[in-house]
């Protein structure tokens, strides 16, 4: 019982107890750690200027688009978060957004590229969080996705070594409902109409990365 109660308090609010993700603290975490420098060379070699950071959270990407030259916006549904936001980093521009409504006319096709950091294994129709990306792009503007990595080495490690829960968080609210692979990111993104460019594991070794990046393009 103590085990299980250890685990759900590592996640902030345990089960039916939170109306949303919970930001507890600001600062990058480690897989944005693991996906800033490819990120940010994607952007580069897009030459993209405006950069929208979909599903946001405590802005702290945000920040590290805007130190690196970009002229970034950050969004999230999280209260919490965007107050962590708000907080710590005055000088960039946040609002709210639920990704199942559509985006303000102002937002629309404004944006170079969007960003979206290990935010659609989190939704339960993940298909919402490209329909506001598209909607905000620019044509030919260029969609950067970051999930964790599903593949059969990673799953079969996870299994031997008793690490499900630990990976996929299942007693924190609002956590991980999806699990991709590059095949069904892919697909995803090709179903959408995006021109794929990309897609690539991060952290660790490539059969055991701790995530994955794919950007496609916008048609123009």
């Amino acid at each position: 019982m103590n085990r299980i109660i250890r685990a759900a308090e590592t996640d902030g609010c345990s089960s039916l107890a939170a109306s949303e993700f919970v930001w507890q603290s600001p600062g990058c975490s480690e897989v944005h750690r693991d996906v800033r420098q490819p990120i940010l060379k994607l952007l580069h070699e897009s030459a993209a200027h405006t950069v929208l950071d979909l599903g946001c959270g405590n802005g702290a990407f945000t920040a590290e688009l805007s130190k690196a030259g970009f002229q970034a916006t950050g969004s999230d549904c999280s209260t919490t978060g965007l107050s962590l936001a708000r907080a710590h980093y005055s000088g960039i521009p946040f609002f709210h957004h639920d990704l199942s409504d559509p985006l303000g006319e102002n937002h629309t096709a404004r944006y170079d590229a969007v960003i979206a950091v290990e935010v659609i294994e989190h939704l339960l129709l993940p298909r919402l969080l490209l329909s506001s990306a598209l909607s905000a792009l620019k044509p030919g503007g260029l969609l950067i996705v970051t999930t964790p990595f599903h593949g059969y080495w990673k799953n079969l490690a996870l299994a031997l070594t008793g690490s499900f829960d630990e990976h996929w968080h299942p007693l924190r609210d609002y956590g991980h409902v999806k699990f991709f692979s590059k095949n069904t990111l892919s697909a995803l993104f090709r179903e959408q109409g995006l021109e794929l460019e990309f897609i690539q594991g991060v952290g660790r070794v490539p059969v055991l990365a701790r995530s994955m990046i794919i950007a496609g393009r916008k048609p123009r």
